[in-house]
């Protein structure tokens, strides 16, 4: 039974996100949406408790999807959670550039190759990290996340007095 591993961040996640994880669940039997957890990293704005929340409510139509956090090396995880492949979403060239090296890197070094899902749609060009910026400074970006993550947000920048 194939099945992929779909690691990233996630803070948070936004349609693009949601767009890649549908193709995979289209691809694959079974795949692994992983929030990674790397202790150099502060956190962004999410737990990672949170984040695999929010992930799971919308992903919760996908029968196919499970969700799930891990640290360490990705592909340790990947293989521990027996999947066959990574998928990668790619918004740019600058995105292919770096993604490149790490499925080179994770082929020669863990034996699992990475399949690239180019972002389509209008949430194709979103960036977390942008999206954390406008959220907290009380901008509207429920049109780039799904409704549980918008939620999620309304009620951390209320807890932060925004």
């Amino acid at each position: 039974m194939p099945a992929a591993f779909v690691p990233g961040s996630f803070d948070p996640f936004h349609h693009g996100h949601l767009g890649v994880v549908r193709v995979a669940a289209s691809l694959f039997d079974a795949v692994t949406v992983a929030v990674g957890y790397n202790p150099a990293k502060p956190s962004g704005m999410f737990t990672v408790d949170e984040r695999v929340e929010m992930i799971v409510e919308s992903t919760n139509d996908l029968d196919n999807v499970q969700v799930t956090s891990f640290d360490g090396l990705v592909t340790s995880a990947a293989r521990a959670h027996g999947a066959d492949v990574l998928v990668k979403g790619i918004r740019t060239s600058t995105d292919l550039d770096v993604e490149m090296v790490q499925a080179n890197t994770n082929a020669q070094t863990g034996n699992i190759h990475t399949l690239f899902v180019p972002g389509v749609g209008a949430a194709a060009l979103v960036a977390s990290r942008y999206l954390r910026e406008i959220g907290i400074r009380g901008g509207d970006i429920s049109s780039l996340v799904p409704e549980p993550v918008w939620s999620a947000m309304q009620r951390k920048t209320g807890e932060l007095g925004q």
